[in-house]
């Protein structure tokens, strides 16, 4: 129910969301690069980091944990001359585990659909018209190609000290696709390039009833931005040069220390200083008789963290929590969070919970220096959020196993900070503090699997949310009719469902998801350009293990929007129709054994 910078997110614990744009691109994050993903909704992200009004999620990569030489290669190809390729190396023994992990994906991305957004005339003879039809187009200037690079080094002295050295490389080049409304020749460039490293270094002092830890980073990014037209002589204007730099160091000292099985105390301090510089190389303006071209400026975010665990008996749970943050020289009042949980019954292992939270996000770098438009007298935006739920989980152990969960949230955030075109004699976006958003709702959660038989499996997880995001803040204008409608592209409801089967060797998945219709304006206005429709969509993979005495092997094929839907996640943008990938992977047997802990 809240915006892409509300979720917080960190790998190996070093955030990385973007300081000029406070959100991450997901796509640019592969799965074989995570081991491990833990998603924290609303309260409980304050146990790993302050600014997640909307929920953290966390990512990390881990030692393989196998003894030799390993390797795993997959090879992926299709629709639109989609090419998906995916390489491990590794080496383990008792004290030494060695990872090199390197993707590499590619696509012109040039899929055809059915332009709802234009009409062609049919004209007779005489040139009147005597119908029209929607065009069948391309997806123009959708070209991508990636490469992920991710070096990982981990030592065990077995004496309780563990030493680990994780570094990712991205090289990305990406086209932006015209708009299905762009009449646009192909005499134009629209592009986008990233090379970002990361790398995080960290120790583990493990005993008995402690842990101390400490973890240091570095991110260097580099993006750069072009839009350039042809005049119409063949020479290339440009009319965007986009170029920024980020460098951010980042550190982390914590500890847990355990009283017996009944108390569990935590503290960290983190700390993050990014260096930004941005500008537009063809936007120069005079301020005081100097050249400024976007900003450059350094923050610094501190933040601090306590946690008391107290479990009296071994139905009740106890958490609470308190976090401090500081940005630059503005500092947050103490973030506090408590959290409850209680086995109603051991029988079917049903449990109730609830917490409550307070928690605080800054304003980005680009919300306060961005030019022209940035605002340097916005505020915090805070939040108070609540939740509480039911769980259960019953089963017999080789047969059949259920769970589910159902959870209500209400969450309160002031001054919510957004974006708006400024009136008079400008053309340029302002932020503003200027919405108060009432986010709330319930999730419904639900898994199932059984053993059919010895060779047949069942599977069945699902989950469903109604979620209402509104404003409630003053009216920004007497025509401001945003007051009591939705957020933009917040669904209020969305549901998903996946299945799966095994038979042998044979593996069958089966994806269903929805999404409700979602307004583009504050004012859900029931225009052509004011709404995004709901959508349906479908996808089934079927996978063949096999088993070599030199290698184990399988082949999967994936039918993606298997019934050919026409949707749009954003408007003016359209999605590819029904599509195929094929993917071969192989992993060489060479006497791999578990190394030991």
């Amino acid at each position: 129910g809240t915006s892409p910078s509300h979720t917080q997110v960190t790998w190996n614990g070093m955030k990385i969301n973007s300081p000029m744009l406070g959100m991450t691109d997901f796509s640019m994050i592969p799965s074989y690069f995570i081991d491990d993903a833990s998603l924290l909704h609303g309260t409980s992200s304050v146990n790993v980091t302050g600014g997640g009004l909307g929920g953290a999620i966390v990512l990390s990569t881990e030692p393989t944990r196998q003894r030799g030489f390993g390797l795993q290669y997959v090879q992926g190809a299709g629709s639109f001359s989609t090419f998906d390729e995916y390489l491990r190396l590794t080496y383990g023994s008792d004290r030494w585990q060695v990872s090199t992990r390197a993707v590499y994906s590619s696509s012109p991305n040039d899929f055809r659909y059915v332009n709802r957004d234009k009409k062609e005339n049919i004209y007779d003879g005489q040139h009147n018209i005597i119908g029209q039809y929607y065009p069948v187009e391309r997806n123009r200037n959708g070209a991508f190609r990636d490469l992920h690079l991710l070096q990982e080094v981990y030592y065990n002295t077995g004496r309780g000290d563990r030493f680990g050295l994780t570094a990712w490389y991205v090289n990305s080049r990406r086209g932006i696709p015209l708009l299905s409304v762009s009449y646009a020749a192909d005499d134009y460039e629209n592009l986008q390039r990233e090379h970002t490293l990361r790398s995080v270094v960290t120790w583990d002092h493990v005993r008995t009833h402690y842990k101390v830890s400490a973890k240091a980073g570095y991110v260097n990014s580099n993006l750069a931005y072009d839009y350039s037209r042809d005049l119409g002589n063949g020479v290339m204007a440009q009319m965007i040069r986009s170029r920024s730099r980020v460098n951010t160091v980042y550190g982390q000292i914590g500890g847990e220390y355990y009283i017996g099985s009944k108390w569990l105390f935590t503290a960290d301090i983190t700390a993050h200083q990014h260096f930004v510089v941005s500008s537009d190389k063809n936007i120069i303006t005079q301020q005081g008789g100097n050249a400024v071209v976007g900003y450059d400026k350094a923050r610094m975010e501190l933040s601090a963290y306590v946690s008391a665990k107290w479990r009296p008996t071994e139905r009740l749970g106890i958490s609470a929590a308190l976090r401090e943050e500081l940005y630059g020289r503005s500092a947050s009042p103490v973030i506090p969070a408590l959290f409850v949980d209680y086995t109603v019954s051991r029988r079917g292992q049903v449990v109730v919970k609830g917490s409550v939270s307070r928690n605080y996000r800054f304003p980005t770098l680009n919300d306060l220096y961005f030019q022209p438009g940035g605002n340097t007298d916005l505020v915090p935006e805070s939040g108070f959020s609540y939740d509480g739920g039911i769980s259960f989980a019953i089963g017999k152990e080789g047969v059949y196993s259920l769970h589910g969960e159902a959870t209500w949230f209400d969450s309160y955030i002031d001054d919510w900070i957004l974006w708006l075109p400024l009136g008079g004699n400008t053309n340029y976006w302002t932020p503003l503090n200027m919405k108060d958003v009432h986010a709330y709702g319930v999730e419904l959660k639900a898994g199932y699997d059984r053993m059919l038989s010895k060779e047949w499996q069942l599977g069945l997880d699902g989950n469903f949310s109604w979620t209402p995001s509104v404003n409630r803040g003053e009216a920004f204008s007497k025509g401001d009719r945003s007051l009591g409608r939705q957020l933009p592209y917040v669904p209020v409801y969305s549901a998903a469902v996946t299945g799966r089967l095994a038979y042998k060797s044979w593996r069958l998945l089966y994806k269903w998801c929805y999404y409700s219709e979602r307004f583009t304006m504050t004012s859900n206005a029931f225009t052509y350009t004011g709404n995004v429709p709901y959508y349906l969509m479908n996808d089934v993979t079927l996978e063949k293990l096999f088993s070599a005495r030199w290698a184990d092997l399988s082949v999967k094929a994936a039918v993606k929007n298997l019934f050919d839907e026409e949707y749009v996640s954003v408007l003016g943008r359209p999605m590819p129709g029904i599509n195929f990938e094929i993917f071969l992977d192989i992993r060489p047997k060479w006497g791999k054994k578990k190394a030991r802990d």
